[in-house]
């Protein structure tokens, strides 16, 4: 009778494996049930938004792949006022981009003057042809509702070019105004005495002397930047205007405040 045997060190350590294994939670995601959660640059695929698109080909020259593919045509625009000239623009009417070759370098992206181009973290997309992963204008733009919004501005970075011109058109009416009220003539009263002529619509020109000296922290109004996007604006314009919106509206209810309470 042969004396029985002791059992591997190798068969130890495997069965030291399945125990561990055993007791400890798996962390299998249940994907395409549950999605992933993705981090916020995620390389997915490129998306369009095409009213910003000027067909000025960077893009596509500065590809290293050559998997951009434009195609436009050029139209007559009328003069917008008399004595005023006609001129030509570029229409969009392909934009398409094969994935099969493109290496997801971002170069387009960067390069894009007017903000046509995005990143979206859309992922599935899988086909089972290779000709099939050319895409067309109209998915590009259908994965734009994809692209996350912008991350906020730093505590102390400038304000949009949007936001910063508005402010001094403001700025500069307001001063026309006061100007225009401190030269406007005196007109003699009924007995004699003269008297300065008071600025017009309301008194319009001391409500903007009083909103020089009232300042709003600006924040995006989402009501306004809702009805900007579902009206085809680009996001970075859309939440440029909804901060100016925003800022319009809480000075407007200071001045109201101080009014009521002077």
């Amino acid at each position: 009778m042969r004396p029985p045997t002791i059992p591997k060190i190798g068969l130890l350590k495997g069965l030291g494996v399945t125990l561990k294994t055993m007791l400890t939670p798996a962390t299998t995601q249940q994907y395409p049930h549950v999605k992933p959660d993705l981090p916020p640059r995620t390389r997915g695929v490129i998306a369009l938004m095409d009213e910003n698109c000027t067909v000025c080909m960077l893009c596509s020259r500065e590809c290293p792949d050559w998997c951009i593919y434009i195609d436009s045509h050029k139209e007559v625009v009328p003069p917008k006022g008399e004595g005023a000239r006609a001129r030509t623009r570029n229409v969009l009417d392909r934009f398409a981009i094969d994935f099969a070759l493109c290496m997801y370098c971002g170069i387009c992206i960067e390069v894009c003057p007017f903000d046509a181009l995005f990143w979206s973290p859309e992922f599935e997309y899988s086909t089972y042809s290779l000709r099939q992963l050319t895409h067309e204008k109209e998915q590009l733009r259908a994965w734009m509702d994809t692209v996350p919004p912008p991350p906020e501005l730093d505590v102390g970075a400038a304000e949009p070019r949007e936001i910063t011109e508005g402010l001094q058109a403001a700025r500069k009416a307001a001063e026309a105004a006061s100007a225009a009220a401190a030269q406007a003539p005196t007109e003699a009263s009924a007995d004699g005495s003269m008297e300065a002529v008071q600025p017009s619509a309301g008194g319009a020109t001391a409500t903007a002397v009083v909103q020089e000296d009232i300042h709003v922290e600006a924040e995006v109004d989402q009501a306004v930047f809702d009805q900007l996007i579902a009206g085809g604006t680009s996001e970075r314009v859309a939440r440029a205007k909804a901060k100016a919106a925003f800022v319009r509206r809480e000075k407007a209810r200071i001045r109201a405040e101080r009014e009521g309470t002077a």
